[in-house]
């Protein structure tokens, strides 16, 4: 009779938890703003009053101006600033993470107090809120087209580098052909087809030839630069009345809508760039997660060879997301030319394209979110021309450079880590 000897089974390893990773980044950059906001805006505070106005002349409902004395919104701002610190500090050394809306609580203190300061000392301490908010929403067009650009590629699996040569073809394409045509409209789609011929490049060397994402868009951005350029110094200025003499889009103005304070300047005083804008925002949105092709898209841009395995084309998708995604980035070159002046410059864009890849890193990957980093971008452009025309102590050169500064400490990650998409740059080779 044999027996039977069974091995007593192996024991399974105990799960240890994670030790909590601790940052104090977060903190240290919460004490020196709580710092600065301590020393600047509340005991280096002027002794002013610093008007906010809600309303201007012809607004269908007239809102009062809000006066504040500077010294003390300056010292509610500073003692906001401290208490996110000391919460950060106590959640940090905790092991806690550490919640979004202490983050956001933190820049509106530290905004409120710095805006205060700033208009307290003006020579005329007067701005108009108003007149801030939709200027900001204006320059931030071209950032939120480029942004959600750089979201379709991105949730595909390439890295769309190009937009700013996706932006500075389309304002120029849209100059001339408006020109040419005394067309807005014509100059418009032009700019479409411009964007999307950028797109085609940066596809057929990044999908089909598996070249280096980043160094093609890196040489797209150089080539046009130096196409327009030079077509701008040898055609368009010899003869700017044919060809940089663009009509200028008319603003459509909703009836009463467009009077209402504040928020009728920024929705309903748009022209055809500006509510498009919009949709557009709200298409890629929902596009992206509410429907079966964004969920094809960002199964691409997560894991191409298990999208393969179930039948999606892999390299079709991108290839439609990145022509996609430059016909959305060429209206918002448009903006430049049809809207913002009429006529075309050399690299008017002025790097708003690599803005546009920061607020899409800032706004994770998101439309919405890329739509509100956008709008602190074009808030941070806005501002320094406001500042400038109040006649504040702050330097020029400082206010020249704010709305880069403002880039760099959205990139440098101030709100926390973010995820790219697992296959983003990765180019796919199907075996």
């Amino acid at each position: 009779m044999s027996t039977t000897v069974t091995a007593p089974a192996p024991e399974a390893p105990q799960a240890t938890e994670p030790s909590a990773v601790r940052s104090w980044r977060p903190v240290i950059v919460f004490a020196v703003g709580a710092l600065i906001a301590l020393i600047v805006f509340a005991i280096g505070a002027p002794h002013a009053t610093a008007t906010f106005r809600f309303s201007e002349t012809g607004d269908a409902v007239g809102l009062p101006d809000l006066a504040l004395s500077a010294v003390a919104l300056g010292w509610v701002s500073a003692l906001a600033c401290i208490a996110v610190a000391v919460a950060a500090f106590l959640a940090v050394r905790g092991g806690r993470s550490l919640n979004r809306w202490l983050t956001a609580l933190f820049w509106v203190a530290f905004l409120v107090g710095f805006l205060t300061w700033v208009v307290g000392s003006a020579k005329t301490p007067n701005v108009s809120l108003a007149g801030l908010l939709a200027g900001s929403v204006t320059l931030a067009v071209p950032l939120i087209f480029g942004s959600l650009s750089g979201v379709l590629c991105e949730r595909a699996g390439v890295v769309n580098i190009a937009i700013e040569g996706q932006l500075l073809f389309g304002a120029f394409s849209a100059a001339v052909v408006a020109s040419v045509t005394q067309n807005s409209y014509a100059g418009l789609f032009a700019a479409c087809v411009a964007g999307a011929l950028v797109a085609l490049v940066l596809a057929v060397f990044s999908i089909k030839y598996y070249v280096n994402q980043i160094i093609v868009g890196v040489v797209l951005n150089v080539l046009v630069s130096g196409l327009t350029g030079f077509l701008f110094s040898t055609v368009l200025t010899r003869d700017a009345e044919l060809f940089n003499s663009p009509p200028q889009l008319p603003h459509w103005n909703i009836p009463l809508l467009a009077d209402i304070p504040v928020i009728g300047p920024i929705l309903f005083r748009q022209t055809i760039v500006g509510y498009l804008m919009y949709v557009a925002v709200i298409a890629v949105y929902i596009g992206l997660f509410h429907t079966k092709w964004g969920l094809r898209v960002r199964a691409v841009g997560e894991h191409p060879k298990a999208a393969d395995t179930v039948g999606i084309k892999v390299n079709r998708t991108r290839f439609t997301n990145v022509l996609l995604g430059g016909v959305v980035a060429g209206l918002g070159g448009a903006f430049f030319t049809l809207v913002s002046v009429s006529q075309f410059t050399k690299d008017m864009t002025g790097g708003q394209g690599f803005i546009a890849l920061a607020a899409l890193i800032f706004g994770r990957w998101n439309p919405i979110g890329a739509f509100f980093a956008a709008l602190l971008f074009g808030f941070a452009t806005n501002l320094q021309y406001v500042l400038s025309f109040l006649g504040t102590p702050v330097p020029s050169q400082f206010l020249a450079m704010l709305p880069y500064l403002v880039t760099i400490l959205a990139v440098a990650g101030l709100v926390g880590r973010s995820q790219s998409p697992a296959a983003s740059g990765v180019p796919y080779l199907k075996s």
